[in-house]
């Protein structure tokens, strides 16, 4: 998928897509997203040495699993946080590098949904997690 085919199933718009492509295989979401220099999130996190913050590497992870729920997700409903359980974060991610994910639903209880994740630069582990979200109908 491209970004437009993910603006199809997410609700995320603007800065906040975090995500440049996905592949779905065997209930798995392979996704891509390559760090600018000029990020929003990067201004003061930290001056001379930009990282990518914790919470953001979180909300790619989030946002590549949601794209495994692409039936679900209907014109209107949103995909929110209920809590992460787990995130061990690894090694830094840094402007310029592309983050690729691999994320898998572990349970569904709709409107709840558990998976986990991993996210890697080069190959190396940065971040590995479990968390939870629920779709809701605004």
């Amino acid at each position: 998928m491209n970004k437009d085919e993910i603006m199809g199933v997410l609700p995320h718009r603007g800065k906040m897509l975090l995500i440049d492509e996905v592949e779905l295989n065997n209930g798995r979401a392979h996704g891509k997203y390559t760090v600018r220099e000029d990020e929003w999130f990067l201004d003061g996190h930290f001056p001379g040495n930009p990282v990518v913050p914790g919470v953001i590497l979180c909300e790619i992870l989030a946002q590549s699993s949601c794209i495994l729920l692409e039936g679900e997700i209907e014109k209107g409903t949103t995909p929110y946080f209920t809590g992460i359980t787990s995130a061990r974060f690894r090694s830094p991610v840094k402007p310029g590098d592309t983050v690729e994910t691999e994320c898998v639903i572990t349970k569904a209880k709709p409107p709840f949904y558990f998976a986990s994740g991993e996210l890697r630069v080069d190959g190396k582990l940065c971040l590995k997690a479990e968390f939870s979200f629920a779709l809701s109908k605004e």
